[in-house]
């Protein structure tokens, strides 16, 4: 056996059949709640596993999934890894444009796609002519278009596959790909071996301990342990810190519970019925109305059972962190860096005045990205992982060249987040650098800002861009969703707080105020839309703050 992800996991399925694995707690207001052992997860994999392939869904061949969490994901994601076939997430917010463009840009030639998308679907599919068989997941909703009569029903996909295994041998070298939109432009399919991610991201098996040292190890810790672990990934399958939270889970032998979109006080009911242990989210997006919940309606729900909150992918600000620590001083929160690029690259341990301060793992450096050599201490540079990376990016040569390379036969990656390194080896992560503003040749990274901005108590959520200005060449621009019920916010409020905390080139000189903050569903900032707020608030306003978007 090879660090397969279908290997590990059917080897931790023979370990404990009988194990409960997950629990899909049904559609919002009321849909069928599903409980799977090990043994049935695997079984239901296999169906679609063995529909695939008489399907001609081949090796190497890449099929999206394009769905809520649910049973179907999961189950879909085995089925692909269990022929060899490359898994594909696909971000279900994408409109007809942005899903024509994935599924080309990725080569699918299958998809597994959710009714509720069917129009989307129908409108990207005349674009895409390499896309053969699609299994669609529910009924679609009235009115929508039709789809070709080769789609077949997620049910019949299941009924006519056998639960057995017999999918022949499969290689550490097999391939997943996660799809990353990052904050700005289209997406990236980014290329792993399974045997790296199974080390960069899940940890070797052990993501805070020590690394598993042979395949079979993996199984051998799930026999000797015990259960009683309760995963809750929060967030979107479709997005990695999801995905892995659920693999991580399986590795231990553990149940994953599932809900199909987020709701917060949704969350903490289920907390308290299913004794859920660990929790993942997405930034503040996502743990604010958990605490805002914890703090109202949901107030006094039993979460003894709650170790440990995980969050990954978006910044925790230091306002939202000691709201819930004040609420739940017995939980861990732990503030996880990484991307789709890298895994896990380390945790942060504070702020130091500008920027995260994590404590990384021995695979990162901060590096010159024209030399790629180490900075020097206190010298911005290009935060960069080696060892278990990934290939690079499917279909994108350019970009691979950009970001991957090789130093002495060593695998390199270099991140888009830039970063110091002091004296004693300590990064600290300054923002992504595709996002710094430069306002007159001062570099303002926006996470900074926007951490102090949501310190202000009538503040519920920001996103800080860059727009241009006739003299410094950008300025600093806000757009801000106020916490319900609060006062009046105007700019020169916010000016006076951001005083106390920044430097004066760093702080807002203009302000959209909103009643939503635009972000992904995982919590992820969506630049783009934040850059066109504040710029059409500043051609309207001037300098002056701007209420409306």
């Amino acid at each position: 056996m090879e660090y397969n992800l279908a290997d590990l996991f059917e080897s931790v399925v023979d370990t404990v059949p009988d194990r409960e694995a997950l629990v899909d707690t049904g559609l919002p207001g009321g849909g069928a709640e599903r409980r799977l052992t090990y043994a049935g997860l695997d079984a239901a994999a296999n169906r679609l596993a063995h529909h695939l392939r008489e399907r001609g869904i081949a090796p190497g061949e890449h099929v999206g999934l394009h769905l809520y969490n649910g049973v179907e994901y999961l189950q879909s994601l085995w089925a692909c890894l269990k022929i060899r076939a490359v898994p594909v997430n696909v971000n279900y917010r994408y409109v007809e444009d942005e899903l024509a463009y994935l599924y080309r840009d990725t080569s699918l030639v299958g998809l597994v796609f959710d009714a509720a998308f069917s129009a989307r679907v129908a409108g990207a599919l005349p674009r895409c002519g390499g896309l053969r068989h699609l299994v669609r997941v529910g009924v679609p909703p009235a009115g929508a278009p039709g789809l070709p009569a080769a789609v077949v029903d997620f049910t019949e996909a299941e009924a006519w596959g056998s639960p057995g295994r017999g999918f022949g041998p499969r290689s550490g070298d097999d391939r997943i790909v996660i799809c990353t939109g990052g904050t700005t432009g289209m997406p990236k399919a980014v290329l792993w071996r399974q045997e790296d991610l199974f080390f960069s991201g899940l940890g070797g098996g052990a993501p805070t301990g020590e690394p598993v040292r042979r395949p079979e190890e993996l199984a051998e810790r799930v026999a000797a342990g015990g259960e009683g672990l309760v995963f809750f990934p929060t967030a979107p399958l479709m997005h990695g810190t999801s995905m892995l939270t659920a693999l991580i889970a399986f590795g231990f032998g553990q149940k994953v519970v599932l809900h199909r979109t987020y709701d917060p006080e949704a969350v903490l009911r289920t907390v308290a019925r299913e004794r859920v242990t660990s929790v993942s989210l997405v930034g503040d997006a996502m743990l604010r109305p958990l605490v805002d919940a914890l703090a109202g309606p949901s107030k006094g729900t039993d979460c003894s059972s709650l170790l440990s909150v995980s969050s990954s992918g978006a910044v925790l600000s230091r306002a939202v962190r000691e709201e819930f620590a004040a609420l739940l001083p017995h939980v861990a929160l732990m503030d996880n860096f990484g991307s789709s690029e890298s895994g896990f690259t380390g945790t942060a341990t504070g702020g130091s005045g500008e920027g995260l301060r994590l404590r990384v793992n021995d695979r990162t450096a901060v590096l010159d990205p024209v030399t790629r050599a180490p900075v020097a201490p206190g010298t911005v540079g290009r935060l960069a992982q080696r060892g278990h990376v990934p290939l690079g990016y499917h279909n994108d040569a350019r970009r691979t060249a950009e970001t991957f390379f090789r130093v002495r036969g060593e695998r390199w990656v270099l991140l888009g987040d830039m970063a110091t390194v002091d004296e004693h080896g300590a990064v600290t992560v300054l923002g992504r650098g595709s996002q710094c503003i430069n306002t007159g040749g001062e570099k303002v990274y926006p996470e900074e800002v926007e951490g102090v901005l949501k310190a202000h108590p009538d503040v519920y959520d920001a996103l800080v861009a860059g727009v241009p200005d006739e003299r410094w060449g950008q300025r600093v621009a806000a757009v801000v969703q106020p916490r319900a019920g609060a006062g009046p916010l105007t700019l020169d409020g916010l000016q006076t707080h951001c005083r106390a905390h920044l430097a004066g080139y760093k702080i807002p000189r203009s302000v959209v105020f909103t009643e939503r903050i635009q972000r992904s569903p995982s919590g992820k900032a969506d630049y783009r839309w934040a850059r066109a707020v504040a710029e059409r608030g500043a051609r309207d306003a001037g300098h002056a703050g701007h209420a409306g978007a």
